[in-house]
């Protein structure tokens, strides 16, 4: 048996991120999923690009504040205390608002743990000139 207890403030944020990001995995000892607990303030993204996952399954719970999530169909606003998910294949981009009236922190969930799954998703691709 195991048991562990993270303080996710003691886990360093990690570096190049466009908001603060926690990765909580490795030290909770995870490695069939993927935690990340992230902070952004007013105008910044959590990921960083808008992307999809060929086979993550990803769940946003929103601890504080109102988090959006732009999709290729709509952007939803997800309130405090709700749970955003997204399946394999569904391109989003998780942010908060530039005009947002503070932080919002998200706990990002992600099974299976799939590093180097992520591709960056273009909603306007370029228009090559034999298309026209």
């Amino acid at each position: 048996m195991g048991y562990r207890i993270v303080d996710p403030d003691a886990v360093d944020p990690a570096p190049d991120r466009p908001s603060e990001c926690r990765k909580l995995s490795e030290p909770g000892g995870l490695e069939t999923m993927a935690i990340n607990r992230f902070r952004a303030a007013p105008g910044e993204e959590l990921p960083l690009a808008y992307h999809y996952h060929e086979t993550q399954q990803e769940a946003f719970y929103v601890l504080d504040g109102m988090l959006s999530v732009e999709t290729p169909e709509e952007t939803y606003e997800v309130p405090e205390e709700r749970l955003f998910v997204v399946d394999p294949g569904s391109p989003q981009r998780a942010y908060n608002p530039a005009g947002a009236d503070g932080p919002v922190t998200v706990l990002a969930i992600g099974a299976p743990a799939a590093d180097g799954d992520a591709r960056v998703y273009d909603p306007e691709p370029e228009t090559k000139p034999e298309d026209t």
